[in-house]
């Protein structure tokens, strides 16, 4: 099966914001969204920021707040994307049906689940999503018709690498058409490689291992992505990735909290 990637797409939608700006080679910033709470969402959209991950595998987040996060998100001109708890086709569709402008699929390990992550997220014929939902096209600004001809070529499917088995199949899972993004998960990452976290950095074998998959997917032509704890760390790993997701809702809050705490009691 054939795809258009999301990364050559001739397509142009305004509204896609994230997909826009990795096209331009814009360098676009993220972060996580946990906390259930459609005016956080909106508050956090505000801040100039691109993309706004929903983090529905670690996150508080219920499908109801997926929708309403989502809604707040788009309709202020940043990209909503979904991390789906694991690679099922019911959990992918639901996350899209939002309108969500991508989906982003932690843990894959081989080239088989990475084609399945992209069946589930395309309409026939390149994939069995099925249609039934008006969301999506409220969040993307076109009509339904529209959305179902564009959308296979213009969602973001971005899949998670890290894990050992990860590292050693991301050559495999790369090469799978349709994979528009792969990200990386430094704890997890480090959790798999080393034994423990958070990594240093310096550690050989976790050096290794991110320059394979950032090797890989520049031979594969596709984005690249990592976490990054905060704006210096951002900016340094903004020169070789693509994007960088920076901290996450709930971090940011505790760390806001420790650090003034710890001044005003000083």
């Amino acid at each position: 099966m054939s795809y258009l990637p999301a990364i050559t797409t001739s397509i142009h939608n305004p509204r896609l914001r994230l997909l826009n700006a990795l096209r331009a080679n814009a360098k676009p910033i993220m972060t996580f969204l946990g906390l259930p709470s459609f005016r956080s969402a909106q508050i956090i959209a505000q801040t100039g920021i691109d993309g706004i991950i929903i983090d529905c595998e670690h996150g508080h987040i219920s499908d109801d707040s997926m929708h309403t996060s989502t809604a707040a998100i788009a309709a202020l001109g940043v990209s909503p994307l979904v991390r789906v708890r694991m690679t099922h086709a019911d959990l992918i569709k639901r996350a899209l049906d939002t309108g969500a402008h991508g989906i982003v699929v932690p843990q894959i390990n081989t080239a088989e689940e990475a084609r399945a992550v992209v069946s589930y997220s395309k309409f026939p014929p390149q994939g069995i999503r099925g249609q039934g939902s008006a969301f999506p096209a409220i969040a993307h600004g076109i009509d339904i018709p529209t959305y179902l001809q564009t959308a296979n070529e213009t969602l973001i499917t971005c899949v998670q690498i890290e894990s050992k088995a990860g590292v050693e199949n991301v050559d495999a899972i790369c090469a799978v058409p349709g994979v528009d993004m792969v990200f990386i998960g430094p704890n997890d990452l480090a959790l798999s490689i080393l034994g423990y976290v958070p990594a240093k950095g310096t550690e050989p074998e976790f050096v290794t291992a991110i320059e394979k998959i950032v090797a890989a997917a520049r031979k594969h032509g596709k984005w690249v992505g990592r976490l990054s704890n905060d704006g210096a760390s951002c900016k340094e790993h903004l020169k070789v990735f693509d994007t960088a997701a920076m901290s996450y809702d709930v971090r940011a809050m505790q760390n806001w909290y420790t650090a003034e705490l710890q001044l005003a009691r000083s």
